[in-house]
């Protein structure tokens, strides 16, 4: 038996020298023998360190005390719900205390309002308030319901008929509020893995609804549209998979934070280049632009099918509130079941339904408002042409009149510092409602800030003179 287990070990050993002597284990590595000690050395050292590593057994602690519960609880401090609260946060805007059209009362005196997108001067309209107020003895204030739930009504199917005819596409949807329509309306087409090409001066609402789609977000600089097909270019060369992918252009035809207008026919060309699709926000375009007021379309001459979804507010041209997509029949029906401002929010009250279409009535039978519109924003540029320290960055037709400092101070908050003191003297001294482009700190556009006039069809000659001199005299002061 003895005899029987030394020659099981001599084997053993001799199949173990065998190995550390084979000419695999005697290989040399960047200038290092290995042999087989030194493998067995390794994996010894590497066990080693694994059970220095692993975490030792710490018997349970011994439960805390009333006293040292009580005594945590105390030292405890929460974490702020919210930022600090400055002194620049605390300013209140001016409460108006009568209808927010081209005049308007401020603390008890009346101004000229040019803070106002009531750009038709629809605003107190007898038509659209007699409209208004037949409606509420019909059917009363609120609907009590979203849409899908007992809150449609016969007067919202006609606004979205009116709608769809106006602008001639096959449909259109109804939201409860402005400006959740563009950031409902991005997430119910755009989601996580799809890709949004956008212009980076869009405003805060299709920002927050590019957000909420959780699509991969591509900026292009504001209204480059050669900036746009190297963007469009990049995306769809590099990303073998793009073919495969959802891919989406998202603008504003007249931008609130520039007051530039966008080039459409290039955006159309480029969408049909890349095979991308387009959403455009036409919330300060809409009832403006065009010969009847259709819209960006309409004013490049581009056939409206060539836009895929079309997005408004109706709180502006239309004086009302609430908003609208148009489209195919597919893009609407698709909402109706998937956007959530549409689906969970209680419908429109009729009798804005009602104003809308009262709205939309006028403008099509009073084609020569959008001719005063014009006249006064030419009017505007030309008192504004050579101002002192302030440029004009918008478009010569666009409704918002845009002013930029001339020489920025090389930070924003200094710059809008000076526009706000700019404004404030406006008003208190020549009675002239006027606002800068205050920005929360949701809203990431890096566009410099500015001052914002808002020209209505219903100012007069001496309503705009007014404004002129009234900047001209306190730029001059202020921008010296």
């Amino acid at each position: 038996m003895a005899s029987a287990v030394m020659n099981m070990t001599t084997a053993a050993l001799d199949w173990v020298t065998v190995v550390f002597d084979a000419p695999l284990a005697r290989a040399v590595v960047f200038g290092v023998h290995i042999d087989g000690h030194l493998v067995v050395e390794v994996l010894l050292v590497a066990v080693i360190l694994f059970q220095l590593t692993r975490k030792s057994y710490k018997p349970p602690k011994k439960p805390l005390t009333e006293k040292e519960i009580d005594d945590l609880c105390d030292e405890w401090v929460p974490e702020p719900l919210h930022p600090p609260i400055t002194e620049e946060m605390k300013a209140e805007p001016p409460i108006l205390e009568s209808a927010a059209g081209p005049h308007t009362v401020i603390d008890g005196k009346e101004v000229v309002n040019f803070a106002s997108a009531n750009y038709l001067g629809l605003l107190g309209n007898e038509k659209i308030a007699d409209s208004c107020i037949t409606s509420l003895e019909k059917y009363g204030v609120g609907s009590c319901g979203p849409r899908g739930f007992y809150g449609t009504i016969d007067v919202h199917l006609d606004c979205e008929t009116r709608i769809a005819k106006f602008m001639g596409t096959p449909d259109s949807i109804l939201y409860s509020y402005g400006i959740s329509t563009i950031f409902s309306v991005i997430p119910a087409f755009c989601k996580k893995g799809d890709i949004i090409v956008a212009d980076e001066g869009v405003h805060w609402g299709v920002q927050n609804g590019l957000y909420l789609s959780r699509s991969t977000v591509v900026y292009f600089k504001h209204n480059d549209m050669a900036s746009l097909e190297s963007t469009l270019e990049k995306l769809t060369h590099e990303n073998k998979q793009a073919e495969k992918i959802r891919r989406y252009i998202v603008v504003e035809a007249i931008y609130q934070n520039s007051g530039q207008i966008a080039s459409l026919n290039e955006i159309v060309r480029l969408k049909e280049k890349y095979r991308f699709r387009v959403i455009l926000d036409e919330s300060h375009s809409f009832g403006v632009l065009g010969n009847s007021g259709r819209g960006l379309a309409e004013y490049y001459g581009v056939p409206i099918e060539k836009i895929d979804i079309i997005t408004a507010g109706m709180g502006n041209a239309l004086a009302t509130d609430g908003g609208f997509c148009t489209g195919s029949v597919r893009v609407v029906d698709h909402q109706r079941l998937s956007s959530s401002g549409y689906v969970f929010s209680a419908s429109l009250p009729p009798y804005l339904a009602s104003a809308a279409i009262s709205a939309v009535n006028y403008l099509e039978d009073n084609p020569s408002v959008l001719t005063q519109l014009r006249s006064n924003i030419a009017l505007l540029w030309k008192g504004l042409a050579d101002i002192l320290g302030l440029a004009i960055a918008s478009h010569p037709l666009s409704p918002i009149v845009y002013l930029k400092l001339k020489k920025s101070t090389g930070s924003s908050k200094s710059d809008l510092e000076l526009l706000n003191i700019i404004t404030d003297r406006v008003l208190k001294e020549d009675s002239v409602f006027i606002v800068s482009t205050k920005r929360s700190v949701l809203d990431k556009c890096r566009l410099p800030v500015g001052i914002r006039l808002y020209v209505s069809a219903g100012h007069s000659e001496s309503d705009i003179h007014k404004v002129c001199d009234s900047l001209r005299r306190v730029a001059a002061l202020v921008l010296v």
